[in-house]
C-alpha cells in the first residue's frame, strides 16, 4: 500500500487516509448513520447508535489501549542493565533514534522543538550512548502533508546541544515515515563501516520500526545485526474499575496501536 502511494504520487494523502481510518472517526460516523436510519429502521439505528457509542467508550479505556498495544504492536522487551553493559564500547556499532514529530514553533524557545515523544526517544538515546559510548543518528525530516520547514534532524541536533550538551554524530533529515527512516539511516551507516544498529523507539513502534530496517537490509543486500532498544512501554498492572473509565491516555494507547497495525499492513 505504501508503494502504491508513493507510485501514484499521492503520498500526501496518508495522514488523512489515517485520519478517516483511525478513531474516534469511524466511530461517529456510524452513530451519524445511526441517527439517520432511526426515523426508517429504527433496530438497525439503534444498533449502529449503540455499537458506535460502546466502541469510542472502549477505545478511550486503558484496558483496551493496553491491550490493542500488546496485542497488534507486540512491544519488545527494554534492554536490561546486562544487554546495556554489552553494548559498551562495542565495535562498529551505533544507536539510532526515530524522529516522532516536532512543533514548527514553540514560543517559549522562538523556534521549532521537538513534540514530546520525540524528545522522550532522543533523551533515551543520549542516556544510552553515555552508557555504553557508542554515537547516535537521529532520522527524521518532514513527514507527509507536513508544511516546509525544519527538520526533525536539525531540531534534535540543536535540542541534544541546548539540553543535554551532547552532540549527535550523524543526521539523516531526508525520510518522511519509518520506512524511510530505515532505507536513508542504512545508507548513511553503511558508509561509516557500521555493522550492527541498535534501534530507540517508543515499544508501541518497535516491532514496525525493526521490520522497517530488515526489509531496507535485504533490499541493499548487506549484513547487519538490529537491536530494539524500546522504551516507555509497560504493563499498566491488574486491572482495576479504574482501567475501564475513558481516559486520554486511553484512547492514546488504541490510536497509536491502530496506528502501528495499519502502518505495519501498508510497509510504511
Amino acid at each position: 500500500m505504501n508503494e502504491l502511494f508513493l507510485a501514484l504520487g499521492i503520498e500526501g494523502w496518508k495522514p488523512l487516509v489515517g485520519a478517516l481510518l483511525l478513531p474516534p472517526v469511524p466511530m461517529l460516523v456510524l452513530i451519524v448513520l445511526g441517527a439517520m436510519w432511526l426515523p426508517r429502521r429504527r433496530g438497525l439505528g439503534w444498533m449502529a447508535v449503540l455499537v458506535g457509542v460502546v466502541g469510542l467508550w472502549a477505545a478511550c479505556t486503558t484496558a483496551v489501549g493496553f491491550g490493542l498495544v500488546q496485542a497488534l504492536c507486540e512491544p519488545p522487551p527494554a534492554l536490561t542493565p546486562a544487554q546495556v553493559a554489552r553494548l559498551a564500547h562495542a565495535p562498529r556499532t551505533a544507536i539510532v533514534v526515530l524522529g516522532g514529530g516536532i512543533r514548527k514553533l514553540a514560543p517559549e524557545y522562538g523556534s521549532a522543538d521537538l513534540q514530546a515523544m520525540t524528545l522522550e526517544r532522543l533523551r533515551y538515546g543520549v542516556w544510552l550512548a553515555r552508557q555504553t559510548g557508542l554515537p547516535v543518528l537521529f532520522s527524521g525530516g518532514i513527514g507527509f502533508g507536513r508544511d516546509a520547514g525544519p527538520t526533525e534532524a536539525d531540531t534534535a541536533r540543536r535540542v541534544a546541544q541546548r539540553d543535554f550538551a551532547f552532540q549527535l554524530r550523524w543526521l539523516e533529515p531526508e525520510s518522511r515515515d519509518t520506512n524511510e527512516n530505515a532505507l536513508f539511516s542504512l545508507r548513511i551507516l553503511r558508509r561509516e563501516g557500521i555493522e550492527h544498529i541498535v534501534v530507540v523507539t517508543h515499544g508501541y513502534h518497535q516491532r514496525r520500526a525493526i521490520n522497517a530496517f530488515e526489509r531496507a537490509i535485504r533490499r541493499d543486500g548487506v549484513s547487519m545485526d538490529v537491536v530494539p532498544a524500546s522504551m516507555a512501554w509497560g504493563a499498566p498492572g491488574p486491572l482495576t474499575p479504574a482501567h475501564f473509565m475513558p481516559s486520554r491516555e486511553g484512547f492514546t494507547h488504541t490510536w497509536l496501536a491502530l496506528h502501528e497495525w495499519l502502518g505495519q499492513l501498508a510497509g510504511a
